[in-house]
């Protein structure tokens, strides 16, 4: 159900459809595919707004999706889109024929991603698909009000939620397919995928991606 979603690593991600080829927070691209219509910012952190992977990412007609409040953090890429198109938590757009909305991705006790910053995670419709991209987030009230068909979700714990409140929350949205996201590179171990799946209830699918 997912066979057009790569997680490259960590919450690096590739999704391709109709609406064209689509990354999210591009990092640690080993090569320079210059295939991107849309490259979507979850937040300014380095490890999910790379302006180096960016330009890997990107052709002349590629579409930069960024947080508001990353407005002048973007300008570094600018030379590496077509242009830049800025956009608020809680809204929803429809960009160069990509359907999205912005769900606000924060910590709810953690001090990392203050609801404040205005990062977001994305719902995505691809191939007639509602995908949730969820960001650096916790279980927030927000995230258990998504409606998708696909739901990426970080697991790794510190910075985000862990494995077993990222499967609360897929539990609570029940979306067709979970994608677990963010471990094994920077925080988290291959192993809470495991943990994941262990806590994910049925009928939801969940697809590993990071290998």
């Amino acid at each position: 159900m997912a066979d057009n979603i790569e997680v490259i690593t960590h919450s690096s991600i590739r999704i391709t459809g109709k609406e064209g080829t689509i990354y999210i927070d591009p990092f640690q691209l080993k090569n320079a595919p210059h295939d991107a219509d849309f490259i979507l910012i979850t937040h300014d952190h380095y490890d999910h707004y790379s302006p180096e992977d960016v330009a890997k990412a990107a052709k002349k007609t590629t579409v930069l999706v960024v947080p508001e409040k990353m407005k002048n953090k973007a300008k570094e890429a600018e030379n590496s889109v077509d242009h830049i198109v800025t956009v608020t938590p809680g809204t929803a757009h429809t960009i160069d024929g990509l359907k999205l909305e912005t769900i606000p991705a924060y910590n709810s006790l953690k001090p990392f991603h203050p609801k404040s910053a205005g990062w977001v995670g994305y719902v995505i419709l691809v191939d007639d698909k509602r995908i949730y991209i969820a960001g650096d987030t916790d279980a927030t009230k927000e995230a258990k009000a998504v409606k998708c068909d696909i739901a990426l979700v970080p697991i790794g714990g510190t910075y985000t939620m862990d494995a077993k409140k990222a499967a609360e929350l897929v539990n609570a949205i029940r979306p067709s397919v979970a994608i677990p996201t963010h471990y094994g590179n920077i925080v988290g171990k291959k192993e809470d995928a495991d943990d994941f799946c262990a806590n994910v209830n049925e009928p939801v699918q969940v697809e590993i991606k990071i290998k």
